[in-house]
């Protein structure tokens, strides 16, 4: 599992050394259009988020009181 672990390491290391190569050479070669793109990504990336969490808290059904906690709380009144 560790040998695992550490290629899968190398790997997410090479591909952003990679990542920021290509970045680098897009914002040197169109940096308008680089940096429409990047911020573009970034904000629909958060407003996507944003709409995953609202979405959850609509399909998401309200907790239920249990009939015996129900019936205690009743009791309990008395």
């Amino acid at each position: 599992m560790r040998e695992r672990d550490k290629v899968y390491g190398a790997f997410v290391l090479a591909a952003a050394i990679i990542g920021i190569v290509a970045y680098g050479w897009f914002l040197h070669s169109a940096p308008i259009v680089t940096l429409q793109v990047v911020s573009f990504i970034a904000v629909a990336t958060v407003l996507g988020i944003v709409g995953w969490i609202g979405y959850t808290m609509l399909t998401t059904p309200s907790p239920k009181l249990s009939e015996k906690k129900l019936s205690e709380s009743s009791e309990g009144g008395r």
